[in-house]
Formats: structure tokens, sequence, C-alpha cells
């Protein structure tokens, strides 16, 4: 697997990867009909640093890497992942995860936190523990899930 910026050329198989996973409003706080151009400047705009993970010749996965705040903040590096549809089971998520790990400290991150992991979403909690993540807070009943309703959301830190 190669992970490597994205491009605009990638914003095809970018908004590919998001689409489903942003209509099916499961696991990101966004406008489950947002459309292809809103999805790609929230996915890589900004101080976002959007990169693509690549499998025989494929875009497998998806993440970006930012500063979580500004300021006084801009030490904690916040990131958000999304593997591709057919992709799910193969360590995309697990490489894309490491690969951000080693960006942040790169750039210079003292720590990674994820501020809003949905709490049904149980198989990227279960990445991120594994990770050495910890939960570090949780807000009560803050994500409006499709079928399960009213669910948790989850702060998650480590130090790098």
């Amino acid at each position: 697997m190669r992970i490597r910026r994205a491009t605009p050329a990638d914003n095809p198989a970018i908004w590919a990867i998001l689409e489903p996973v942003f209509a099916a409003g499961e696991t990101y706080a966004v406008d489950r009909d947002i459309t292809a151009p809103d999805a790609l400047n929230y996915w890589c705009g900004g101080t976002h640093q959007a990169r693509v993970a690549e499998a025989e010749g494929m875009i497998v996965g998806t993440y970006y890497l930012c500063p979580n705040q500004g300021g006084g903040g801009a030490h904690v590096a916040n990131a958000g992942f999304v593997t591709a549809e057919g992709a799910a089971g193969r360590g995309v998520a697990r490489a894309m995860l490491a690969h951000a790990l080693d960006c942040a400290r790169g750039a210079g991150f003292r720590a990674m936190q994820f501020n809003f992991v949905i709490s049904t979403n149980r198989r990227a909690i279960d990445i991120w523990l594994a990770y050495d993540f910890a939960v570090v807070g949780r807000l009560p009943k803050a994500f409006n899930h499709p079928t399960e309703g009213y669910v948790d959301a989850l702060v998650m830190y480590r130090s790098l």
C-alpha cells in the first residue's frame, strides 16, 4: 500500500469514497446530502492536508491531517479517515492511521485528538484503542444516528 498527498486529480476518487459514508450519516457529523464540491472542500480545504491510500493502482482510502485548534492548541493534531467500501477489513485504516501518526510527529505535533467519534463506530474505536488512544470524554446523545437514534460521541486522545 502506498500513501501519498492527495492532488486535485484524486478528487473524483476521494468523492467516490466519501459520498456513501457521508450519505449513510452513521460516522461523520456532516449533512447527508452534502454536495461533491462541499465535501471535497471540507475534506481537502483549509488547514486539512488530505492524503490517499493506493493499492493495486486503486485509491482505497483517504485521510486528512490538520491542527485540532489554532493558537495555543495548534500542537495537537486532528485527523479524519475513510476507507473505500470494497477495502474494509484489509488494513487500510490501520495503515492510514500509522501514516498519520508518523506525519503528525514529523510536523511537530505533540498529540492527536479525535473530537467526535461516534460510539456506534466500533471498528474505528477498536483501531484507535489498539493504537493507544484513550477515551478522554463522552458527549451524551451528541449524535443523531439514522437508525440508532441519539448516541454518544467520544473524544479520543493520545500523546505523540
